[in-house]
C-alpha cells in the first residue's frame, strides 16, 4: 500500500504532466503554423506541395521576389505609418478620458465604459456602411487618413477599457500627495501616472499597433489602389503569372516578413506586456 505522502506526491507529477503537456501541445498548434509558412517560403515551385517538415532544398527566391516587388514595399511602408499613427492616437485620446473616467464621478461615466465594451463584441461589419458614408462626405476615401480614423473605432474601446482600469488600480494617496503639493490635473497626468502607466501604455499601444496591422475588411473597402492599400490587402491581391496560378510561394515569403515586426515587438516588450496585462486586474 502506497503512504499518504507517496500517492500525493503521485498525484502531483500526473497532473504537472498533464498540464505540461497541454502546454506542449497549445504551444506546438499555435506555431506550427508560422513554422510551415517559413518552410513553404523557402521551397522553390516544383516542391511547394511536398510534405517534408524541412526543406531538402533551401531557395531565397521567393523573398527576393518579394522585396524586390515596388507594390508589396509600398503596402508595407502604408502599414507601418497607418498602424503607427493609429496607435498614437489612440493612446492619446485613451490617455486623456481614462484620467476622469477612473477617478471623478460624473453622469453617464458608467454607460461610456459599457458602452466602450459594447462595441469591442460588434463585428466590424456593422459599422461598415457608417463608416464608408463618413469617409464620403470628408471626401478621405482611398486616403491613409481614412484607415486611420476607421481603425480607432476599432483600437479606441478596448484601449480606454484597459487604460481605465489600470488608472483605477494606482492608490489614490499617490494623487492625494501630488494634491497637497500643488499639482494641477495636468501636472498629476503627466508627471505621476504617465510614468506610472508604463505597462499599460505599452501593452494597448502594441495590441492596437496589432489589431491596425492585420486588419482586412476596412482596408479592403476604403483603398483603390495600390498606392493607399496595405499589407494584408495586398497580399490577398498576389497573382501569378496566369489566372489559374496561385503563388504560395510568394504569399509565404510575404506572410513571414509582415509577421516578424509583430513578434520582434512582442519579444522586446514582453515584460512591460504581461505586467500591463495583470496590474489593472488588482485594485491597489
Amino acid at each position: 500500500m502506497l503512504s499518504l505522502e507517496s500517492k500525493w506526491k503521485f498525484r502531483k507529477i500526473i497532473k504537472n504532466t498533464i498540464f505540461f503537456t497541454l502546454c506542449i501541445g497549445i504551444a506546438v498548434c499555435c506555431l506550427f503554423p508560422f513554422y510551415w509558412a517559413v518552410v513553404s517560403s523557402l521551397r522553390d515551385s516544383a516542391s511547394l506541395f511536398s510534405t517534408e517538415f524541412f526543406p531538402s532544398k533551401i531557395t531565397f527566391e521567393n523573398y527576393k521576389n518579394v522585396l524586390g516587388d515596388s507594390t508589396f514595399g509600398c503596402s508595407f511602408l502604408n502599414s507601418t505609418i497607418v498602424a503607427t499613427f493609429t496607435s498614437l492616437l489612440t493612446l492619446l485620446v485613451c490617455l486623456l478620458a481614462a484620467y476622469p473616467l477612473a477617478r471623478h464621478t460624473f453622469p453617464g461615466r458608467k454607460r461610456v465604459l459599457i458602452i466602450a465594451l459594447s462595441v469591442t463584441t460588434l463585428p466590424h461589419v456593422a459599422v461598415l456602411s457608417g463608416m464608408f458614408e463618413l469617409i464620403r462626405i470628408l471626401d478621405i476615401y482611398n486616403e491613409k487618413s481614412a484607415l486611420i480614423m476607421a481603425y480607432m473605432i476599432i483600437t479606441v474601446p478596448f484601449t480606454l477599457w484597459i487604460m481605465t482600469n489600470f488608472v483605477r488600480s494606482i492608490p489614490k494617496e499617490i494623487e492625494e500627495a501630488a494634491i497637497m503639493d500643488g499639482a494641477s490635473q495636468y501636472t498629476i497626468l503627466v508627471k505621476v501616472f504617465l510614468p506610472l502607466l508604463g505597462p499599460a501604455i505599452v501593452t494597448t499601444g502594441l495590441l492596437a499597433f496589432i489589431a491596425a496591422w492585420n486588419e482586412f475588411l476596412f482596408a479592403l473597402t476604403f483603398t483603390l489602389t495600390n498606392q493607399a492599400r496595405t499589407v494584408p490587402v495586398s497580399l490577398a491581391l498576389f497573382s501569378g503569372a496566369s489566372q489559374h496560378e496561385l503563388p504560395w510561394g510568394l504569399i509565404m515569403a510575404a506572410s513571414v516578413i509582415v509577421t516578424l515586426p509583430l513578434v520582434l515587438l512582442v519579444v522586446i516588450f514582453q515584460k512591460r506586456i504581461i505586467s500591463g496585462l495583470t496590474a489593472g486586474s488588482i485594485k491597489g
